[in-house]
C-alpha cells in the first residue's frame, strides 16, 4: 500500500465546475503556497479536467500520487516536491 493511501491530505481544493486551464492554475498556485512535501487533494470534473490537469501538474514538477473515481467527480492526490 502506498504512503498516500494512508496519509491524510494537508489541504483540499474543490474545483468541480471550474474550467480548464483555470483549474490547473488554481491547483498550481495552492501547491506553491504549501510546505514542501505537503499533500493536496483536488476534486476535478470528468472529461477535460481529469484528462489535462494531472499531466500538466506532472510537467510542472509536482507528483500525482493517486487518482480516484468518486462517482461524478475525481479525487486527485498531488504532492509538492521537497526540492523545487
Amino acid at each position: 500500500m502506498s504512503e498516500s493511501l494512508m496519509e491524510t491530505p494537508n489541504a483540499q481544493l474543490d474545483l468541480r465546475g471550474t474550467p480548464c486551464p483555470i483549474n490547473f492554475v488554481r491547483t498550481k498556485l495552492r501547491l506553491e503556497q504549501m510546505n514542501p512535501g505537503s499533500l493536496l487533494e483536488v476534486w476535478l470534473d470528468p472529461g477535460e479536467p481529469i484528462e489535462q490537469v494531472p499531466d500538466s501538474l506532472t510537467m510542472a514538477g509536482f507528483r500525482v500520487e493517486q487518482i480516484s473515481d468518486r462517482s461524478g467527480y475525481f479525487s486527485l492526490l498531488v504532492r509538492r516536491p521537497v526540492t523545487a
